[in-house]
């Protein structure tokens, strides 16, 4: 399996007790910064559009299978597979994000909790009740 990094986040999120744990709660607006090599395919993308941006969260730990939701010690934990914790086995983030700007091969976006610096694998436009 060979997995290829496609762009990079680049955000004022540099600590990970600094991010919200999901974009709509208070992220900073971020770029997308594409490689050249994929320059093709972020053709028709602008402001406005919907994306799910799927990264690679680097900075994860991969040996972590249950946690408490929500960092919540109150709460009872759970199979990372039935949360959103960025911690788990192959640490692929996916985030739903709203385009703000597009310049070239960089896209200005809204509600991306990702850390600078995190790796971009894919981009895809969110499914609109087809099935």
């Amino acid at each position: 399996m060979e997995l290829k990094r496609v762009g990079v986040v680049r955000s004022p999120l540099t600590e990970r007790e600094a991010a919200p744990k999901q974009g709509y709660e208070g992220a900073p607006e971020a770029w997308l910064e594409f490689d050249p090599a994929v320059a093709d395919a972020v053709a028709g993308i602008g402001a406005g559009d919907e994306l799910l941006v799927l990264t690679w969260l680097d900075r994860a730990d991969r040996d972590v299978l249950r946690v408490h939701p929500r960092d919540d010690l109150g709460r009872p934990q759970q199979g990372v597979f039935t949360t959103r914790s960025s911690d788990r086995p192959n640490p692929i983030g996916l985030h739903r994000v709203r385009v703000l700007e597009a310049d070239g091969l960089r896209l200005r976006v809204a509600d991306l909790e990702a850390l600078d610096g995190t790796p971009v694998v894919d981009v895809k436009p969110p499914l609109r009740g087809e099935r």
